[in-house]
């Protein structure tokens, strides 16, 4: 039980911190999301003068707050999920069931992150984007063009968040069925609902 201690307290953790942080850009991504979209909106229908930029930005902004948020809603219980059956189920064999439902999750999500890295690093990762570019000077007088890698990379940082999630989770099943109760809580979690311990 120690042992269940040692390991499940520090990525508890690392996963509060990460999460935070995460939450913290994904809210920043929303707001951009809303303002390009309100400039697009304005411009096309307002001035009836399309911009090109804004449906790209918006894009790029909705892959990366997918990718910082789902951790948390992963950790928190927040995914769709069809309980039925673990509700008719003992509680140990509930928990034996969410085991091994979240074991089978860790695998695709190993999965996931390969091909997220290889989207990454392959030959769509090495376009540019057709809209996006980025002041390169004070003045504004260079620009850089985005690349499609950089809007990509949302996929395997968002896998590899969930990967820490899950590992945790299946950690925190361990231990409840191993009778250890003080552990540190789920930051966020609803301390009536069950499901993400």
């Amino acid at each position: 039980m120690s042992l269940l201690h040692a390991v499940i307290r520090p990525l508890s953790w690392i996963n509060d911190h990460l999460l935070r942080a995460g939450r913290a850009v994904g809210i920043l991504a929303i707001a951009v999301m809303v303002a390009v979209t309100i400039a697009q909106v304005v411009a096309r229908y307002g001035l009836n003068s399309a911009l090109a930029w804004p449906d790209e930005a918006a894009r790029f902004c909705m892959l990366w707050m997918t990718g910082l948020m789902a951790p948390t809603a992963f950790r928190r219980g927040g995914f769709v999920a069809i309980d039925m059956i673990p509700a008719l189920l003992p509680a140990t064999l509930a928990r034996i069931l969410n085991l091994l439902l979240l074991g089978l999750s860790l695998l695709v999500l190993v999965v996931a992150v390969q091909i997220g890295w290889r989207e990454v690093t392959g030959l769509g990762g090495r376009f540019a984007s057709a809209s996006l570019f980025i002041p390169t000077s004070v003045d504004f007088s260079s620009w850089y063009r985005v690349p499609r890698g950089w809007m990509m990379a949302s996929i395997p940082v968002g896998l590899v968040l969930l990967i820490s999630v899950n590992v945790e989770l299946i950690l925190r099943t361990l231990a409840d069925l191993a009778g250890v109760r003080d552990l540190p809580p789920i930051e966020g979690l609803d301390p009536g609902l069950r499901g993400a311990e």
